[in-house]
């Protein structure tokens, strides 16, 4: 039968808005590639778009965040929290992380792919995506904590939430030297190694 707005589906209303987010986000990647990020204006991108400047600055309040901007954390927080309460916290994140990689189609790679090349090139985005970790963190810190039933201030929580981010940071590292890397085994083999525990 169909699904309903309150279904698992968003409504016309947020379809619509996920259009228009994408659409920005699509043609400033293009810009971006063509001309390259600092050669693109925020008044280009608008135009190529036949959109608003309020409606584009709702969806993207920073040039960066047009780069920086994906669904990512959704997805691995979902995935993180549907797993059995008998399973530790680190497998749980990595079977999450594996879930988003293994949901990608070949053409979301291919644009994940392009965004960290971007993201590696150029300062202003190294720096930006940096900043974005912190807030990662405070997300997982909370998803750590509501499945232990704990504080997320919680010390062990937050160290738990920082070495993923870490091991995150680890993965961006390693695609700067190589960026035909493959993202999602690197992240799978940082989680692996936060599993078994650091022992060197």
């Amino acid at each position: 039968m169909p699904q309903t707005p309150t279904d698992s589906t968003p409504g016309l209303r947020e379809r619509k808005k996920a259009q228009t987010r994408d659409a920005i986000q699509t043609h400033a990647l293009n810009l971006f590639a063509r001309q390259g990020y600092a050669a693109t204006t925020v008044e280009q991108i608008i135009r190529g778009v036949d959109v608003s400047e309020s409606t584009f600055f709702r969806y993207f309040p920073t040039k960066e965040s047009l780069v920086l901007t994906d669904d990512f954390d959704p997805v691995i927080l979902g995935a993180f929290a549907a797993q059995p309460p008998d399973v530790g916290v680190m497998d749980a994140l990595r079977i999450a992380f594996r879930a988003l990689f293994d949901a990608l189609t070949d053409e979301q790679l291919s644009a994940q792919r392009e965004r960290l090349e971007l993201v590696l090139g150029v300062p202003a985005l190294r720096a930006a995506i940096f900043e974005q970790f912190s807030t990662t963190m405070d997300l997982l810190a909370e998803a750590i904590a509501q499945r232990l039933s704990r504080d997320p201030g919680d010390f062990e929580v937050r160290t738990a939430a920082g070495a993923v981010i870490g091991a995150s940071m680890a993965v961006l590292a390693a695609l700067t030297e190589d960026a035909g890397a493959d993202y999602g085994q690197l992240m799978d083999d940082a989680m692996a190694q936060l599993q078994a525990g650091v022992r060197f």
